[in-house]
């Protein structure tokens, strides 16, 4: 059974949502503030986070940057709406998407649904070593342990930005789209002004560095896509 850890301070709504997610088929856990959910997060075993940013004792922002700390478990930011600010600095901090509040229970359990469908470990032909690689240049991704390592040292990604920069490496050389990596990526549409893309690209650009020529190894193309460029 998929496990839900829930957090926020409205106990009214993390009680609706809760029973939802329970006859959805989730295993829920609910608590109310940040430093009880950095807490949970840390140290209970759970497949998703949903976190409020404003909460009381420790910020959603705070306990996002100390889960990330320690853990790769998907979290998905409960965000107020219209508050792009927040969004975006939460996908920078590395949540894998984010929902506004108010929102239907509904809602919730779909985007839940869609994260877990994309982190989840994929089954990829095993090579001779056990497990498949895709490859372009110094980086390296399996696939099937979700792992990664860039010019021979382990590379910290989140689901998210595993999922982003397994669809560049498998068109290496390529202009990719963003709405075929919206597509491959996150299994949905690319919605009008969405910016998690780019957010979660200029991550992974940072974590890569800069070649030589000092250009980033991802490429973009104002209103095209993006390109990862081969050595």
């Amino acid at each position: 059974m998929t496990r839900v850890l829930l957090v926020d301070d409205d106990l009214e709504l993390t009680a609706m949502l809760s029973q939802y997610l329970l006859r959805e088929g989730f295993e829920v856990q609910a608590v109310h503030d940040g430093q009880a959910g950095v807490r949970e997060a840390t140290h209970g075993d759970y497949d998703i986070v949903v976190l409020d940013v404003m909460m009381p004792r420790l910020s959603g922002m705070e306990a996002l940057r100390r889960i990330r700390a320690s853990k790769q478990v998907p979290v998905l930011m409960l965000t107020a709406r219209g508050d792009n600010v927040d969004r975006i600095v939460g996908l920078d901090m590395g949540a894998d998407d984010y929902v506004p509040k108010p929102c239907t229970p509904g809602e919730l359990v779909a985007r839940i649904r869609a994260i877990l469908r994309r982190t989840q470990r994929r089954e990829e032909p095993a090579d001779a070593r056990g497990l498949a690689q895709l490859q372009s240049g110094q980086l390296v991704l399996v696939p099937g342990s979700r792992s990664a390592t860039w010019q021979g040292q382990p590379l910290a990604l989140t689901g998210t930005e595993f999922n982003l920069l397994e669809v560049l490496v498998r068109h290496a050389g390529e202009l990719v789209s963003k709405e075929d990596i919206s597509q491959q990526a996150f299994g949905q549409p690319l919605a009008r002004f969405d910016r998690r893309i780019d957010v979660h690209i200029s991550s992974i650009r940072q974590k890569l560095g800069a070649r030589l020529d000092g250009q980033p190894w991802i490429q973009s193309v104002r209103g095209k896509g993006y390109q990862l460029l081969e050595e």
